[in-house]
């Protein structure tokens, strides 16, 4: 394989998508010398069938809002890859979504799920449709009519969604009235579903809690922990505020969270009572982060900005994609952080990824680290599967299983001759080798 050639090509058919071809381009080039090692790969031309996904789902999703317009938005979704299992990954309702983001989505949510070490394919759906602003009759009609179409491509050994931004309990709770509705169906066919109807424990902590565990295990390779350092969180949705509580609950200290208006930064630090805050402000009201520096004396707000000049130790990203450029990078480094763990997906540019890994920080893709989500999922699946429900003891302990293996997989593809530990390059090949060798044994389909 060429890489070049390749890219050149998907260049060519796909022009207009580049975040997909960012996210491919990642991937190929830290997997090129491992793929050229099984020549069977390319003679059944195993990567274009790889890059390009099994099926696109397009649709239009008309809806009437509380005036009593009618209104009309685009429903995806991206079924990509079911070579190790059924199609799995999230449903995204915001402005920005369009076919080229939910490709790179679906295309590292491939990856990502074969690092888990379930049984699950790759997917991902949404719509350009954003709730922010929204009543909850209108996102509720808005989820239904989403639901008229996208019943026909999901079930629960076809493809399971799950939320992602813009989805939460309450979105992902009116799809599935819906498709009950629709299919006389009650079955897994939705993760992160209500505990009340067949949702599993730990399911709304599991990406914030997975990318601790995982950063904790990335310490532990230089004899650290995260025990009073200072932490740079983005977001305040449901990934940061579970990232943050994580780390409150190991003793490090969160200095900030963001949203798309700006940040706030904590000179005392985000503590317990303060954390319940941003949670009961963005959860229970869908309020701004602003509103914090309103509420504490003596904290910064920064508008229009992101939290990446501040000074600290870690830095987990977990707001959207393309959040961290090369300047933001150089200044975390400047600043004295000595790792980064995503807990967005590709929240880093290829620039900052390379100031990076020449700095020899410790850097991990969120195709590693914000795993937990999915694979909480997949656990969900299971116990939808067998009828049962697991303590949040037994979730959680399967949960810090699945990273610690994550991160040993890591470990073995990714060590280079320094003994730096390249986690681009070791989630993507062992992510890759599993997809690969299943297509192998499943022929040209």
């Amino acid at each position: 394989m060429k890489v070049a050639k390749v890219l050149e090509d998907l260049n060519r058919r796909f022009p207009n998508e580049p975040e997909y071809i960012q996210a491919v381009s990642e991937v190929l080039n830290s997997i090129e010398e491992e793929y050229n090692k099984h020549p069977e790969f390319e003679a059944s031309n195993l990567i274009e069938r790889l890059c390009i996904p099994d099926r696109i789902n397009s649709f239009r999703v008309t809806w009437v809002d509380d005036q009593g317009k009618v209104q009309t938005n685009m429903g995806y979704r991206i079924q990509h890859n079911n070579a190790i299992g059924p199609y799995k990954g999230g449903i995204r309702f915001h402005a920005s979504v369009n076919q080229s983001i939910l490709k790179f989505l679906a295309f590292e949510q491939t990856f990502k799920n074969s690092l888990t070490t379930l049984p699950m394919g790759g997917a991902k759906g949404g719509s350009d449709f954003s709730p922010r602003g929204k009543s909850a009759a209108e996102v509720m009609r808005f989820c239904q009519a989403f639901m008229l179409e996208l019943h026909r491509h999901v079930g629960p050994e076809l493809d399971v969604p799950a939320g992602d931004i813009g989805v939460g309990g309450r979105e992902v709770g009116y799809m599935f009235g819906m498709y009950k509705k629709l299919t006389r169906d009650f079955s897994g066919t939705f993760t992160g579903k209500g505990l009340e109807f067949g949702g599993s424990l730990v399911r709304p902590e599991a990406t914030g809690y997975g990318n601790i565990y995982f950063l904790v295990e990335m310490l532990k390779t230089r004899g650290l922990s995260l025990e009073g350092k200072k932490v740079l969180v983005s977001g305040s949705g449901n990934v940061a505020q579970y990232t943050a509580e994580k780390i409150l609950q190991l003793g490090g200290k969160v200095m900030t969270m963001s949203d798309s208006d700006g940040y706030v930064y904590d000179p005392d630090g985000i503590d317990r009572e303060k954390l319940d805050y941003i949670m009961e402000l963005k959860n229970l009201y869908r309020g701004r982060i602003r509103e914090y520096a309103e509420q504490y004396p003596g904290v910064k707000y920064v508008a229009g900005a992101r939290p990446w000049g501040e000074k600290a130790d870690i830095a987990t990203p977990c707001a959207t994609q393309n959040e961290i450029n090369g300047d933001d990078a150089r200044k975390l480094i400047a600043n004295g952080v000595i790792a980064v763990s995503e807990g967005a997906n590709m929240p880093s540019t290829p620039e900052a990824v390379k100031v990076f890994q020449d700095a020899k920080i410790l850097y991990t893709p969120g195709k590693a680290s914000n795993a937990g989500g999915v694979s909480v999922s997949g656990l969900e699946m299971t116990q939808n599967a067998q009828h049962l429900a697991w303590s949040a003891e037994e979730v959680d302990a399967k949960l810090h299983w699945i990273m610690e293996s994550i991160h040993a997989a890591c470990v073995k593809y990714g060590t280079e001759p320094d003994g730096y530990i390249n986690y681009v390059k070791g989630a993507n090949i062992a992510g890759f080798m599993k997809v690969a060798k299943a297509m192998m044994a499943q022929g040209i389909v």
